[in-house]
């Protein structure tokens, strides 16, 4: 597969082109190329008339969920933020209110939630009963709310922040928030309302 190209080098404020190069290059890159790999050999050995087992083979399905969750996450984390953020839609503005109590404590709450987490920190829809959640996730194939669309999504992986923030994981959370792309998550929420 393609490496989805990024909108920006940089985002003034909360990252440097320093911090987002290796992310996008060796993270998201690394994790696409080893996901297409093992699609290739996979698809191979479907085509192929050996029968399907072995240890290999096990280790195979859960590194290609692994990389294939990442992939899908780091696309979403990267497409998720904007050097020029704006406002929340008003749809998303008014279930963020109705769920979390107002649009400043689901940010509160998520902050949160990404502190919690050692990997990622998403706001996701559940497709079953319709709830927002925030979730955190320590693990690319562990953590998984399943049928949950994710909306917002915060890589919290020391490789996401630690050029720009060493250890100062808060200080990142706190303004990764101030630079969420509305319009992107807006574009992810009506394409989620059917």
């Amino acid at each position: 597969g393609k490496m989805k190209p990024l909108k920006y080098e940089e985002i003034p404020g909360l990252l440097t082109k320093a911090q987002v190069t290796p992310h996008y290059q060796a993270h998201y890159g690394g994790a696409l190329k080893r996901f297409t790999s093992l699609e290739q050999q996979l698809e191979g050995l479907y085509q192929g008339k050996e029968p399907l087992g072995g240890d290999a083979l096990t280790l195979m399905h859960k590194d290609k969920v692994n990389r294939m969750n990442s992939v899908v996450l780091h696309e979403l984390y990267f497409d998720g933020l904007t050097p020029k953020p704006g406002e929340p839609a008003a749809e998303i503005r008014a279930a963020l209110a109705k769920r979390f109590g107002s649009l400043d404590r689901w940010i509160e709450d998520f902050k949160v939630c990404c502190m919690a987490a050692n990997g990622w920190g998403m706001l996701v829809r559940d497709m079953v009963n319709g709830r927002l959640y925030n979730v955190s996730s320590d693990l690319h194939e562990v953590g998984v709310i399943w049928l949950g669309q994710p909306l917002v999504v915060c890589d919290v992986y020391e490789h996401a922040f630690y050029v720009d923030y060493t250890n100062k994981k808060q200080e990142y959370v706190n303004k990764f928030v101030q630079f969420v792309d509305w319009a992107e998550i807006d574009t992810r929420w009506q394409k989620l309302a059917s």
